[in-house]
């Protein structure tokens, strides 16, 4: 027990370790939100009628914050096969330690590097002039460890299909663009097509953005608890297809 617990949090450590140390990554990863926020937010302020009166930085900052905790957990993916093309991967399968703690450890550490880069946005976000009232701060952090946590495992799962990292990133194109577009985190839901509203129910950051932003500005297109509820079974599914993938990587 004392080995899966060490296992878990040496892992934990290392994703830490690796996320400081690359300054590049941390400042790539912030650039398209600040993008959003800085000349969509700021820019387009006056140009929507949103429901309570709102303005439209304010309304995207939890849709921005989603797409960076999205955008850091699925990262993560790369992070196995880059452990699988330099060595690493293949030592810490034959560890005595299961592969459910690998794959535990690894979700924690992309879930808390994904959370850290949240929380800079958020306080950007809020310098940059948008009205946020934190209803809860914990329920806050867990909301976005259960987003973070199903796309990191999200991206293993894709991870442990694929040997090269080129068809991950071509995967991750196709997934990430359309998911962040069809969560309502540019524009509200109850103001899109139906046949656009129909497609976002089937989009789990959908339930995430829409989440965070009741916890962020009180109210939202979906209610909290329904989101909570949802977002939780993705999150199990998704863990769950992770440990099975994972588990079929050859040593």
């Amino acid at each position: 027990m004392n080995n899966e617990v060490n296992a878990v949090f040496a892992l934990w450590k290392r994703e830490l370790i690796r996320f400081f140390r690359s300054k590049s990554r941390l400042v790539g990863s912030l650039a398209m939100p600040l993008f959003f926020l800085a000349i969509l937010g700021t820019g387009l302020n006056n140009a929507f009628a949103l429901p309570m009166g709102e303005n439209y930085l304010q309304f995207i900052a939890p849709g921005i914050i989603g797409m960076v905790l999205m955008f850091g957990s699925m990262f993560s993916g790369i992070i196995v096969l880059m452990d699988r093309q330099f060595g690493f991967l293949k030592e810490t399968l034959v560890a005595p330690v299961s592969r459910l703690s690998i794959v535990v450890g690894k979700a924690l550490g992309g879930a808390t590097t994904a959370i850290i880069q949240g929380i800079i946005i958020l306080v950007i976000a809020v310098l940059l002039g948008a009205e946020v009232q934190i209803l809860n701060f914990f329920v806050l952090i867990f909301f976005m460890l259960l987003i973070s946590v199903m796309f990191v495992s999200l991206g293993i799962a894709i991870a442990s299909m694929l040997d090269d990292m080129h068809g991950f990133q071509l995967i991750m194109n196709f997934l990430i663009m359309p998911l962040f577009f069809l969560s309502g985190a540019l524009f509200p839901l109850s103001s899109a097509p139906d046949l656009l509203r129909t497609a976002s129910m089937l989009d789990p950051l959908t339930y995430g953005v829409n989440g965070l932003r009741f916890l962020l500005t009180g109210h939202s297109d979906i209610d909290f608890t329904f989101c909570l509820i949802i977002l939780s079974a993705f999150t199990a599914v998704f863990i769950s297809l992770a440990i099975y993938l994972f588990n079929r990587i050859e040593e």
